[in-house]
């Protein structure tokens, strides 16, 4: 059977449409291979910092008697964050000066007296190998002074165990008082003057420890076997703020699985098992990056990973 050229010319359209697909799966295919090769895994992750945040409770019970800090304040390792009420622990202080001063007293007086009984029990010993004394009044002054001897011991144990009283008390009176553990940024603060507080309480400050940021990521278990230390990895905001890409790389990878942290779904959360993967920025993040917000990682592959310094 003969065609006639108009009826060609559906045919050439429709070979020409099956040439396209064919041609755009093709480039499709192509293009999710170049993807796909230019990260080994990708995960989500977290900024934060090395220990984490610091949550501190007053060391002891009592009444907070002031408040030295403000959230937003950079504190030094040392300084005095709050104070409780001090008049129990520095009546307890006291005390323990007047007993200590007490038993210094005493012995220094029983001192006195052991060095005089020594000497007459010397020249009475003198004496009466010359003849020309009591021995029995030599013997009486030889154990006055033993006497004497075993008090100024005993005083002088009193006086240790002063010593360590007023220790202990002048210890309490410095746990009166919260000292930042760190160099720190206050973040929180949960107590008021007058309020009465415990270590069992709650946290009265949180505390942003002045370290180095890191990045917490949760590696599934398909990718742990791809991930290697000291692998690049391109940090990115997911905000979607728009803010630029981080370099880092990976730091340590951990050797327990868990459930999923970062995962909202909670039935995926339920069924997600995963590696904590820590990694380290190679320049210092910006101070737009806070501890917290939510990254994805992504993992270069082992070729262009780099050893870490």
């Amino acid at each position: 059977m003969t065609l006639r050229p108009h009826s060609l010319l559906p045919l050439a359209l429709a070979a020409s449409l099956l040439a396209a697909c064919s041609h755009n799966d093709a480039a499709d295919k192509d293009t999710a291979a170049t993807a796909q090769a230019s990260y080994a895994a990708v995960a989500r992750g977290r900024v934060d910092v090395e220990g984490g945040l610091l949550k501190l409770s007053m060391p002891r019970e009592g009444v907070v008697a002031e408040i030295k800090v403000h959230e937003g304040d950079h504190v030094h390792k040392g300084q005095v964050l709050a104070t409780l009420d001090t008049k129990p622990a520095q009546l307890a202080v006291s005390a323990a000066e007047a007993e200590r001063n007490q038993a210094q007293t005493q012995a220094r007086l029983l001192d006195v007296r052991l060095k005089a009984a020594q000497q007459r029990a010397g020249r009475l010993a003198e004496a009466a190998a010359a003849g020309a004394g009591d021995g029995q009044s030599a013997d009486d002054a030889h154990d006055a002074a033993q006497q004497l001897q075993g008090e100024l011991d005993n005083a002088r144990a009193a006086d240790a165990m002063a010593a360590q009283k007023l220790d202990a008390a002048r210890y309490e009176l410095a746990q009166r008082s919260l000292v930042a553990p760190v160099d720190a940024q206050i973040v929180e603060r949960d107590i008021q003057p007058g309020a009465a507080v415990s270590p069992q309480g709650g946290a009265a400050f949180v505390l942003l420890p002045e370290g180095a940021r890191i990045v917490r990521a949760e590696l599934n278990e398909s990718f742990v076997g791809a991930v290697k230390d000291g692998m690049h990895a391109t940090i990115i905001d997911d905000s979607g703020s728009g803010a630029p890409a981080l370099s880092a790389h990976v730091q340590r990878i951990g050797t327990v699985f868990g459930p999923s942290a970062l995962e909202e779904d909670p039935l995926v959360r339920a069924n997600t098992r995963t590696v904590e993967c820590v990694l380290a920025f190679d320049q210092p993040p910006p101070a737009s990056l806070r501890i917290g917000q939510r990254v994805i990682v992504q993992f270069a592959p082992q070729a262009a990973a780099k050893t870490t310094p």
